[in-house]
């Protein structure tokens, strides 16, 4: 029996977690010698964790304002730091950003260093000066810091363009992995993934997407390792393959030559499903141009530390240096996860087109790969094609297409490994799209329910009707969420991608420039958020309609374009109109000092 304080006890209560966790797993291994069926082990993995967390978020359920939208203050740094992983380690990062490597190659682990290189951002600029400030939401800050409830609007939709952007991405992830996991259409899964999303934080706000997050982590980075070291040590790889990188990829690059490569026609590319690619040169190719991915990268770096959700985490540490103690943990988390992607999109290609390995496709007939078990569930799922476009009865280089969402789903299946560990794989990456969807859909209920409904509509109103508007809009923008995604307008990494770019244009420099520039002041702010996210918007949809690209500026750095615009906007218009209060200014100066009491106490 576990006795005393529950934060105290955190370590106890998830190091039982993990130890059942891995017991289930032990169980499913069981089951599976036993005779259990693959679609019953895949029901299991999924309901088993879903239901963990809805338990979770049932337990954090609450009352209070304080504990309802900043976990009353008191995560402590290293849980703190899992759950910002989690929450960060979206269905983008767990599905689908190992399979952006496997078709596009070193091009997207421009991915990987503005994501990552974008926490340095967070913790040098911004994460310890807001939890100083002391507010809910990050258009709390804006609306506080530059005054007015004009500011404060712009926030919101700058945040609701992001997160919203964002949230799509999440609940098609959950959709995908449901989908296969239930076997049921994908347009169905998707209100399955979140009605399950709903369950973590309907009741506990932030408090219960907290533990929740924790809990997820621990799934999802098990779920993410497990497959790249047994796989890795399966093929003589090694068992700790990260050092083996170069070796592997150079492989590749020697099996590209012995095969050929003969690009498809375009008459011939019409049989194949949309959004399905084929094997590409991932050793050589690069995004383009060293400012393609200089620019991705940067993109992704000021995106990280723009996106509301991410800053909502640490407003939940119990003090400002737990705040920047809290950034380097979630690093360490994100990081054993990051670390391991391009590992796992090199081990997935060489299991299907090294002919030394039993799972070697490229070079078998044609029946005879359509007729795998692993190539046969895919292909019904819409995420695996073959067709004998040279017509010699054999798979060739060029002749198998596969979804960027197959790659870390379907990987183990392909690599022969049981299929308790697909199981595993599909709980993790739910426990990943759920994570950040809880999240996302939080900050965006939070948002309008602290920073519109109670700031600037109904000043007056209790608390307990607060969290009742905040519930509602959590089930609206979720129902909103899942009719987009089911839709399927942009694949999974490139919503994420434009998320980054719409919370940059909108919001990075009125942020920054609101903590260390005491001459920006609340007109500057508004044009800043305006222009910046209108024509970074404009931009995107001037690219996507056909026009010409301005300075190697793409639609997935369009955010570069939109927060340019917002820093000269921001600058000219503060210069030309009257400076903030000496109050304003004083509040800044504070802002910057590490220690002492937030800035706005108990206001709320």
């Amino acid at each position: 029996m576990i006795k005393g304080n529950f934060i105290d006890n955190l370590p106890k209560v998830y190091g039982i977690y993990t130890g059942g966790f891995l017991a289930f797993i032990i169980i499913m291994a069981i089951a599976e010698q036993m005779g259990m069926s693959a679609k019953a082990i895949g029901i299991c993995f999924v309901a088993f964790t879903v239901a963990i967390y809805a338990i979770i978020g049932y337990l954090s359920r609450t009352a209070q304002a304080d504990a309802y939208y900043v976990a009353g203050r008191q995560v402590p740094t290293v849980f703190n730091g899992m759950a910002t992983a989690a929450d960060w380690m979206s269905g983008a990062s767990f599905v689908a950003m190992a399979g952006g490597i496997y078709f596009k190659g070193y091009g997207y682990m421009a991915l990987l260093v503005g994501w990552t290189g974008g926490y340095v951002l967070v913790a040098s600029l911004l994460a310890p000066y807001l939890r100083k400030f002391g507010c809910y939401t990050v258009p709390d800050f804006i609306g506080t810091r530059y005054g007015g409830n004009l500011s404060r609007l712009m926030a919101v939709i700058v945040l609701t363009v992001a997160s919203f952007t964002y949230v799509t991405a999440q609940i098609n992830a959950t959709g995908t992995i449901a989908s296969v996991a239930l076997d049921i259409p994908f347009q169905y899964a998707v209100y399955v993934g979140l009605i399950s999303i709903l369950l973590c934080s309907m009741l506990g706000g932030m408090r219960g997407v907290t533990w929740t997050q924790v809990a997820q982590y621990i799934v999802l980075i098990i779920a993410y390792l497990l497959p790249v070291f047994w796989i890795s040590n399966k093929i003589g790889a090694g068992f700790f393959p990260h050092f083996m990188l170069a070796d592997e990829v150079s492989r590749i690059a020697e099996l590209e030559a012995q095969f050929g490569f003969v690009k498809n026609s375009a008459e011939n590319l019409k049989e194949v499903p949309k959004g399905l690619a084929g094997i590409t040169k991932a050793h050589s190719a690069v995004n383009a141009t060293p400012w393609a991915f200089i620019s991705l990268a940067l993109a992704m770096m000021m995106g990280t530390a723009s996106l509301p959700h991410v800053m909502m985490r640490y407003f939940t540490t119990p003090s400002v240096k737990a705040a920047r103690k809290s950034v380097g943990w979630s690093l360490f988390f994100i990081f054993l996860l990051y670390s391991s992607a391009p590992m796992l999109a090199t081990l997935s290609k060489l299991s299907l087109m090294d002919p030394t390995l039993s799972t070697g496709i490229i070079g078998k007939s044609v029946a005879e790969v359509q007729a795998i078990d692993w190539y046969q569930n895919w292909n019904q799922a819409n995420l695996m094609f073959i067709s004998d476009f040279n017509g010699n009865g054999t798979v060739e280089l060029n002749e198998f297409f596969m979804g960027g969402k197959a790659v870390v789903l379907a990987t183990p299946e392909i690599a022969g490994l049981p299929y308790v560990i697909s199981g595993l794989v599909a709980a993790g990456g739910m426990a990943a799209a759920m994570s950040t969807a809880d999240g996302l859909i939080l900050a965006i209920a939070n948002a309008l329910s602290h920073d519109l409904y109670y700031k600037i509509i109904d000043p007056k109103a209790e608390t307990a009707k607060r969290l009742v508007v905040a519930r509602v809009l959590l089930v609206v923008i979720g129902f909103a969420g899942a009719t987009i995604a089911a839709m399927e307008i942009q694949g999974i990494l490139g919503s994420v991608i434009w998320a980054f770019d719409f919370a940059m244009s909108g919001l990075f420099f009125p942020l920054v420039l609101g903590v260390w520039w005491k001459r920006a002041n609340k007109e500057g702010a508004i044009a800043g958020m305006a222009l910046g996210l209108i024509s970074g918007a404009g931009y995107l949809i001037w690219v996507r309609s056909g026009g010409s690209g301005f300075l190697g500026i793409t639609q997935l750095t369009f955010g570069i374009f939109g927060s340019a615009v917002s820093l000269v906007a921001m600058v000219v218009v503060s210069l030309i109109t009257a400076e903030p209060n000496a109050a304003t200014q004083k509040m800044v100066d504070e802002v910057r000092v590490p220690s002492g009491k937030s800035i706005l106490g108990k206001q709320h």
